[in-house]
């Protein structure tokens, strides 16, 4: 079954006329509050970043696994290589699952001056391949690209709120952005799966939103307010955007946070299913807690105060320890079995 993802046309937004860029935040308002997820088309990313992009993972996931390996940071930082069933992303809404098929390559902001953190999973440096000549220039092309699209994102929502139009401006002017790039892949020698393996566990994002560059096709499931799973079809030259948790708490829950999920679709042997999720996490020090005009007698506060950084690390570390994080009320907890 196909979900209902509603479709925002950004051509409006970059008109600048400020009733066609009101519509748009009103059908941002409704589409993060009814489902909080929604495709954008007219982004204003050129086809070819994308393309380049795609093809860098081509070029990356085809190599050995000890060539890819060359790209594992010694520090643990969540940087680099990341090899499949290293992690179990369903822990972070307290689900236990056996560990993900996905493999990754992940990159993200490098600024390491002392006021933008130091975080292991905030401003840390990259770890590129070596021997695929183009790689770094396309990849952070691309990431430039999306992270931009990812502020112009936050541009609307403060309007779709009801916020100052600079709400947002001291929250992600030095933001942790990371980047994950996504393979999922059925190897010929895989054993049958058990019925729990997920390519991409249950889970919700932990910043402030996601912008995703998918292969058509099925694979990504969101789950519903009545608990079933339904699949959402990326578009051709569309993003899929999701919001995270920050956006919940600070709305106390006005807009959601949706559980999604990645299926395990693809053959043994068969071809690959591709996606680069960008994560705009914001600046690592700013507080997470509900915002007053969303706190009332009917609606009180449902989340304690925590930073940005603090929930987007412990929720990072248990997908990657194979632990349900020690966090305030975790978000998307509603159950995932069943599945």
């Amino acid at each position: 079954m196909k979900s209902a993802v509603p479709v925002l046309d950004l051509s409006d937004w970059w008109s600048g006329s400020a009733e066609r860029r009101a519509s748009v935040a009103d059908q941002m308002r409704d589409a993060a509050h009814r489902v909080g997820f929604f495709q954008v088309i007219h982004h204003g990313i050129d086809s070819q970043v994308r393309r380049n992009a795609l093809h860098q993972m081509d070029q990356f996931f085809q190599l050995t696994l000890e060539e890819k390996e060359q790209v594992v940071p010694g520090d643990g930082t969540y940087r680099g290589y990341s090899g499949r069933k290293s992690e179990s992303f369903a822990y972070t809404v307290g689900d236990i699952r056996p560990a993900d098929l996905v493999e990754a390559f992940v990159m993200g902001s490098d600024e390491l001056t002392p006021d933008k953190g130091s975080d292991l999973h905030g401003h840390r440096p990259n770890v590129w391949p070596t021997g695929l000549a183009t790689f770094q220039d396309d990849v952070q092309t691309y990431y430039v690209a999306a992270r931009d699209l990812s502020r112009t994102l936050t541009d609307i929502a403060a309007i779709a709120l009801g916020l100052p139009d600079d709400f947002f401006t001291t929250k992600v002017d030095h933001a942790v952005v990371t980047m994950r790039m996504n393979w999922y892949q059925r190897h010929t020698d895989d054993p049958e799966l058990d019925e729990a393996q997920m390519a991409l566990g249950a889970h919700t994002d932990y910043g402030i939103l996601t912008v995703l560059l998918a292969d058509p096709g099925p694979g990504l499931q969101i789950l519903s307010d009545d608990s079933e799973w339904l699949d959402v079809e990326p578009l051709e030259d569309a993003f899929i955007v999701n919001i995270g948790d920050a956006l919940a708490v600070w709305t106390n829950n006005f807009w959601k946070s949706t559980v999604h999920r990645v299926v395990p679709t693809m053959t043994p042997g068969g071809r690959a299913r591709r996606s680069i999720a960008l994560f705009q996490d914001g600046n690592f020090a700013t507080t997470l807690a509900p915002l007053p005009a969303f706190i009332s007698e009917e609606n009180p506060a449902r989340y304690g105060t925590t930073t940005l950084g603090q929930h987007v690390t412990d929720k990072i570390s248990g997908g990657r320890n194979f632990s349900v994080p020690d966090v305030q009320q975790t978000l998307g907890s509603r159950t995932t079995s069943g599945s």
